[in-house]
């Protein structure tokens, strides 16, 4: 079994058997499995949004934790207001991309650029906050874990990889149980909580008993500023929300309409969960810690269900297991819009391909080895990746609100009828930008200083990239676009066919080269061995061989550099003269074959397809193989020992 073969069989065993392109319909998401694909980031913002408000508040002491409701109520009716201008998005934009069509379409390519940027680098820390909330999770369950949070957020990266290259439709599946499950748990825990306040009343949250800072210096400005810090803390909670605009075409049909109304689920869910959890902490009086241990969802979790019983146990879970397929989203999100911006020429293109089992592999690959990377840079600290967190959210917010305004002046201008809806569909829009834009500014104010600043270099760093990628692509188009001129062909061909000793490959190159019928047909040999080279020599003039040999000297016993300099000069004295370079090169049948051969042909080919005017023409041998094709067939299979094993073999 071959290297290649034993990786295909893993290949196959880890992401399953290929589809084929005429089953792209079937991977298609109902709105059942799209809402945990697309909607398990912003359902999960609510597990430490409400304790990033607390957070900041408690440094007011009392006074500005009594704000934590309205600061809460604000944060819902931002994304109620979000979530009704990305209904917008979804019928207006149906192909996907969200702000990155949006904005390119009404705003032009920086703006488009930007909101790109900002997407990416949002996605990226979506994967890092994620994952690393849910393994904060589990390290507050098992502290002994904490010194290895690096290597098992890593771990949970490599493991939702895997699951995605399997297919959107099938990781969803897999992915729906968990969001389900806390979804469930947590309208549970606000049943129960209603039913244990009514008859017996709630136990405070454990960490309601410390003290708080003083609040007799905290009024006025000062007061003003901790609310808005603390406000712009719990739009954590919106991350996430436009991942469905971009993933539209994922959806079945109708798929405008199928999104939208997940849309809406998503924001419903999102807002219940998000106020239910805001009121039970206000009162409780559960306190936020620096450091995350205990969570205030969790201290509510033990408060309402005791803190020792199984079912707090289940909802720990479905909470670690939510906050680290939070990333999903980013994984379903990530890829699309790559593959959208390669399509138009500002990515590789590589990322516009589709892998095995239909879905962007070469973007998932990517989104994970960024999000990785961040996560051990950052040690797997919380505290200090989210810092960086929702600036991109809010720039992308923000452009493709002011993008929808546009499209909807422009629809105004083309159409008589329909006049009032498009009317009301540009005044949601009009309201979302400026809700966004002056949560951007808050945001940005209040975080640049505390890391924020990382994320806004690294999207300036991809702006800067994508167009620098499409002038490269556009200078290579123009390049190799035909003019009118009529293909001239070459004056005249020198072929060269390069040879070590006169065995089956050697000869076969020779064979074909003669067949091609050049100008000029001459042989060449490196003299590393005067004694191989001599008995070299004898074998040509036995037989008889109508081809010319030339031999050229390497007393350094480096073979690329005499080979490159003798076609460097020959390019010089005839430049009309196309030189056509036969190479003849082992093709193995075992993977330990390859290092019982030098490699030789891999270094010519790798040098003289630099070099102008030059065309290279690799001759294979496959050993172990009886039917070589027009060589005819073997009396035996022989292992072999080299193509060229001074200069040619594979």
């Amino acid at each position: 079994m071959t290297l290649g073969s034993v990786f295909e069989a893993m290949k196959r065993l880890v992401v399953g058997r290929p589809l084929r392109s005429a089953n792209l319909g079937d991977t298609l998401l109902s709105k059942r499995i799209a809402l945990p694909v697309f909607c398990s980031d912003p359902i999960s913002s609510v597990a430490y949004a409400t304790e990033q408000i607390v957070l900041v508040l408690a440094a007011g002491g009392l006074v500005a934790l009594r704000t934590a409701p309205w600061v809460a109520l604000v944060v819902v009716l931002l994304l109620v207001t979000v979530v009704a201008s990305y209904r917008q998005t979804c019928f207006a934009y149906p192909s996907g991309g969200g702000a990155y069509v949006v904005s390119r379409e009404n705003l032009g390519e920086s703006a488009s650029l930007a909101a790109a940027a900002a997407l990416l680098v949002d996605y990226v820390m979506t994967v890092a906050v994620s994952v690393t909330s849910g393994v904060v999770a589990v390290t507050s369950a098992i502290p002994a874990l904490s010194p290895h949070a690096v290597a098992l957020s890593v771990g949970l990266v490599v493991v939702l990889t895997l699951a995605n290259l399997r297919g959107t439709r099938e990781s969803g599946r897999v992915f729906a149980v968990p969001t389900y499950a806390f979804v469930g748990l947590t309208l549970l825990m606000f049943i129960w909580a209603g039913v244990k306040a009514l008859t017996g009343g709630l136990p405070p949250a454990s960490t309601a008993a410390m003290p708080l800072p003083s609040s007799s210096g905290v009024a006025g400005l000062a007061l003003a500023v901790l609310v808005v810090r603390a406000f712009a803390s719990g739009c954590t909670a919106l991350t996430g929300v436009e991942a469905i605009s971009n993933g539209v075409p994922s959806f079945r049909k109708p798929k405008a309409r199928n999104a939208a109304t997940t849309l809406t689920l998503m924001g419903l869910i999102a807002v219940v969960l998000f106020g239910g959890i805001t009121v039970l902490a206000v009162a409780l009086n559960a306190r936020a810690l620096p450091d995350g241990d205990p969570s205030v969802i969790s201290q509510i979790a033990a408060s309402v269900f005791g803190g020792g019983s199984p079912i707090f146990y289940l909802f720990q879970a479905a909470t670690a297991a939510i906050l680290v397929l939070a990333a999903n989203t980013a994984f379903n999100g990530f890829p699309v819009l790559g593959s959208i911006l390669a399509r138009d020429r500002y990515l590789p293109r590589q990322l516009h391909n589709r892998g095995d089992r239909l879905v962007f592999s070469n973007g998932v690959v990517l989104l994970a080895a960024a999000a990785a990377a961040l996560i051990v840079g950052f040690d797997a600290n919380i505290d200090r990746l989210i810092q960086l967190y929702i600036v991109g959210v809010f720039t992308s917010f923000t452009l493709s609100q002011l993008g929808m305004v546009r499209h909807w002046q422009r629809a105004l201008r083309e159409v008589d009828a329909a006049r009032r809806r498009i009317r009301r569909s540009q005044a949601i829009n009009a309201v979302g930008a400026v809700f966004t834009a002056v949560v951007l500014v808050v945001v940005f104010a209040t975080k640049v200083t505390h890391g924020a600043w990382i994320a806004v270099l690294a999207m300036i760093v991809l702006f800067v990239a994508m167009r620098g990628v499409n002038r490269y692509y556009a200078r290579v188009s123009a390049e190799v676009t035909p003019d009118d001129e009529p293909a001239v062909l070459p004056s005249r061909i020198h072929a060269i066919v390069l040879v070590s000793r006169l065995h089956k490959p050697a000869l076969r190159a020779l064979a074909l080269a003669r067949a091609t019928r050049p100008d000029r047909l001459s042989a060449v040999t490196l003299n590393v061995d005067d004694t191989d080279t001599r008995h070299l020599r004898q074998d040509w003039d036995r037989r008889a061989i109508p081809v010319p040999l030339t031999v050229l000297e390497a007393p350094y016993r480096d073979l690329v550099r005499p080979l490159a300099t003798y076609v460097r000069q020959l390019r010089l004295a005839d430049p009309q003269t196309v030189l056509m370079v036969f190479i003849p090169e082992y093709v193995v049948t075992r993977w330990w074959q390859q290092l019982l051969h030098n490699q030789s042909a891999l270094r010519f080919k790798a040098r003289l397809l630099f070099t102008p005017g030059v065309v290279v023409v690799d001759v294979p041998y496959q050993l172990g193989v009886g039917d070589q094709g027009w060589l005819g067939k073997r009396a035996a299979p022989t292992s072999g020992t080299g193509s060229y094993e001074r200069s040619s073999s594979s």
